[in-house]
């Protein structure tokens, strides 16, 4: 039996869970706006007026982002990669460390939009323009993101590992990935 995918409201319920506040009140930091983004270009979530279930940074947060999700038009980004950027720079504005922020992405699916994890070259070479989310991959990568692709996948799309970004790993299989993480304590989100 196959579980239903998260839907964006889904999404947002689980990244609220996966923040560890239950029932805290007091003791955690208000957000530093003038704290630097761990990913340029993207804004961490807008403060609410009487906002509850903030990021604590006393959490451990270990988040599995399992991405199936392709971009409407071939030139877009993968629309999971900004969410992630997001939700990594929320973090950072709320204090918490880089010793409690453990976020990886596991790109999983079989249809083109897997071939993101190319590098440019390949890329182009493949669809005759640039890969679009090099840069994000490059950035959430340098603020710490675990980046990883199904190797099955890859076999699927006929993509050889040398044809990958450096900035990903190369893993046996999303099923094994995701499973293994699970049981490590991290949250699946997608």
């Amino acid at each position: 039996m196959r579980a239903a995918p998260i839907g964006m409201f889904g999404l947002t319920t689980v990244l609220v869970l996966a923040s560890g506040l239950w029932g805290m009140s007091g003791g955690v930091k208000a957000a530093d706006p003038t704290r630097p983004l761990l990913v340029p270009g993207y804004e961490a979530a807008k403060d609410v007026p009487n906002m509850k279930e903030l990021p604590d940074p006393k959490t451990d947060y270990k988040v599995v982002f399992a991405d199936g999700q392709e971009a409407k038009n071939p030139t877009d980004i993968n629309p999971m990669l900004p969410t992630i950027a997001t939700y990594l720079n929320t973090l950072g504005k709320f204090g918490v460390p880089a010793e409690h922020r453990h976020l990886a992405i596991m790109f999983h699916q079989r249809n083109p939009d897997l071939d993101i994890v190319m590098t440019n070259e390949a890329y182009k070479a493949r669809y005759h323009r640039d890969n679009p989310n090099i840069a994000i991959i490059h950035a959430l990568k340098q603020a710490g993101v675990d980046i990883r692709v199904c190797g099955q996948g890859l076999l699927a799309r006929k993509i050889d590992a040398k044809d990958v970004n450096p900035d990903v790993q190369i893993d046996l299989w999303a099923m094994t990935t995701l499973v293994n993480m699970q049981l490590k304590g991290y949250v699946r989100v997608g």
